[in-house]
């Protein structure tokens, strides 16, 4: 299986497969439909939304190398940076670079978030997203395609533990803790279950900020 050789939208083969649905005039989206499409973020892009009685600001950023230097000085002052990975792309390079592995662009960007001066006091939370995917990858596409060094079983709660490990290994901070978790975006409850985690988190700091904690 080539796939990884490709730059493919991960949700190719389910709009593929849904061609004659989607080609009828009486066609709706799905949830689901609406779940898997995808728009390439540019810039900086800003949501604001209530939730649990809180109000966040949300700023959305391109992770591309082309896309980095016009966000990394905007954001001394957040609560929380959520930093996302496609745990399934361990095997797949750059579009902007050929020659780099993304898994390795993702550990080199995390590091120099995590690390960054102007965020000392910020909180990480890490989303090693797709795990659907990576589930069903693993199993026939070796983690030492990402990894040479590593030795234990292609399989996923052995190799995503392994991923998880490297990202939190990149903090050098004995003050800072890394918020890790599992996460497939087109899985609602996931999310939900997810976004009430780190909810919390954000609370918890802004007491402990303020002093009330």
């Amino acid at each position: 299986n080539r796939s990884n050789e490709y730059q493919l939208n991960d949700s190719a083969k389910y709009f593929l497969d849904k061609l004659d649905e989607i080609g009828s005039r009486q066609y709706l989206p799905s949830t689901q439909d609406i779940l898997r499409t995808r728009v390439k973020t540019t810039g900086i892009v800003e949501i604001n939304f209530t939730f649990k009685d809180l109000n966040f600001r949300v700023f959305d950023v391109g992770g591309q190398r082309s896309e980095r230097k016009k966000w990394i000085h905007c954001f001394e002052d957040v609560t929380a940076i959520i930093f996302i990975v496609a745990l399934s792309e361990y095997d797949q390079v750059l579009v902007e670079d050929e020659t780099t592995n993304r898994m390795h662009e993702s550990l080199r960007l995390f590091d120099s978030i995590c690390n960054n001066k102007w965020f000392v006091n910020t909180s990480i939370i890490l989303f090693l997203n797709k795990k659907d995917l990576f589930a069903e990858k693993i199993t026939r596409s070796s983690l030492r395609k990402c990894f040479p060094e590593y030795q234990g079983k292609d399989e996923y709660t052995e190799a995503s533990e392994y991923i998880q490990a490297q990202f939190v290994a990149q903090n050098k901070s004995e003050q800072k803790e890394i918020y890790c978790h599992l996460t497939c975006a087109t899985d609602t409850k996931n999310v939900q279950f997810v976004f009430d985690a780190v909810t919390d988190v954000i609370i918890t700091n802004n007491l402990r900020a303020s002093g009330l904690y």
